[in-house]
């Protein structure tokens, strides 16, 4: 039989208990990270997905304590190295850095993987302008002036992209969809090969990231047309959006992304994504970030990136659907 006494004490006893399994919650997230973290690359080295896991993964490292490496698993449209992050240790010492891709992916491909249930997201690092832009001896001025002379020539416009199923792809059946025309898309295994052929005239358009056709544009090799997302790019604020040359709430363009395999400690990923936000804040890194092309987003929650990236890919979703866009 259980006195008064021993009851007390019991009860005591289970407090304390509580309060150190308590009070070890806040120390664990403060011991992440204690060793270096892996971050994962869908694409090849020196690419701008590359560039930019490498500039904000520098700048992590500072505010992390720990050295953020990246490494490259370039394959299958970022397939391979989704499926390799998705099956190590939710622990978050290995991440992917993912484009647009990630959202894409489920309706082109039957994957192993489901980007909701087996990954989670850190947050989002950048939005990708696409920039249109023609030959400079097309004829081809605005965005009106291409959707009247491609509503002529119906089936006759070309407009190239970096791959089947690649945002550029698909800013282009986008802008095929909402104008009512019929250009035909042409894929390259890249943007290098595919732009050389619009300087060459021999491709109509192209809405390659900002990042890789603005200098060809100020060059003159390239006549810069608009940029596809709702907002101006900050690094060519000069050039319209799509939206507001004639085809009114176009918004496509490619990102960047963070995400950790599913059921990393919710205090590692809000340490992962605080890091994420005060680098993409600096003057210093936006400032790279604008030149290389890209508008930073850094600023969102784990949850704000989960909506905004359902959002994309039930866009990408309806379009691959209506437009009956197949995979290579």
């Amino acid at each position: 039989m259980i006195t008064m006494t021993q009851q007390f004490i019991r009860n005591v006893a289970g407090t304390f208990c509580a309060l150190a399994m308590f009070a070890a919650l806040p120390a664990a997230a403060q011991s992440f990270p204690n060793k270096p973290i892996k971050l994962y690359v869908g694409f090849p080295p020196g690419g701008g997905s590359d560039t930019l896991a490498r500039l904000v993964g520098g700048a992590m490292s500072s505010r992390l304590g720990q050295q953020v490496v990246v490494d490259n698993k370039p394959g299958a449209n970022t397939i391979v190295a989704t499926e390799y992050v998705k099956g190590q240790p939710a622990d978050g010492y290995t991440l992917l850095f993912v484009s647009a891709s990630f959202a894409i992916n489920p309706s082109l491909y039957k994957l192993s993987y489901d980007i909701e249930k087996d990954l989670t997201p850190v947050g989002l690092v950048a939005i990708v302008p696409l920039l249109m832009v023609t030959h400079p001896g097309s004829g081809i001025t605005s965005v009106n002036e291409l959707l009247a002379m491609a509503k002529k020539q119906p089936g006759k416009l070309t407009y190239a992209s970096f791959g089947i199923g690649s945002a550029a792809h698909l800013a282009g059946e986008m802008l095929n969809s909402e104008t009512g025309t019929d250009m035909l898309h042409v894929p390259f295994k890249g943007s290098a090969p595919a732009l050389a052929d619009v300087m060459g005239g021999r491709i109509t358009m192209m809405m390659p990231g900002i990042g890789s056709a603005i200098s060809l544009a100020r060059e003159g090799k390239l006549r810069a047309i608009a940029v596809s997302t709702a907002k101006r790019a900050s690094g060519a604020p000069e050039i319209p959006t799509i939206a507001e040359s004639g085809v009114p709430g176009f918004d496509v363009g490619t990102w960047e992304s963070i995400q950790a395999p599913a059921g990393t400690p919710p205090e590692v990923v809000a340490r992962l994504n605080t890091a994420l936000r005060e680098v993409t804040a600096t003057s210093d890194i936006r400032a790279k970030m604008v030149a290389l092309g890209f508008e930073a987003e850094g600023a969102r929650s784990p949850a704000e990136t989960a909506q905004f990236i359902r959002n994309e890919r039930n866009k990408f979703a309806k379009l691959v659907k209506e437009r009956n866009i197949k995979a290579e």
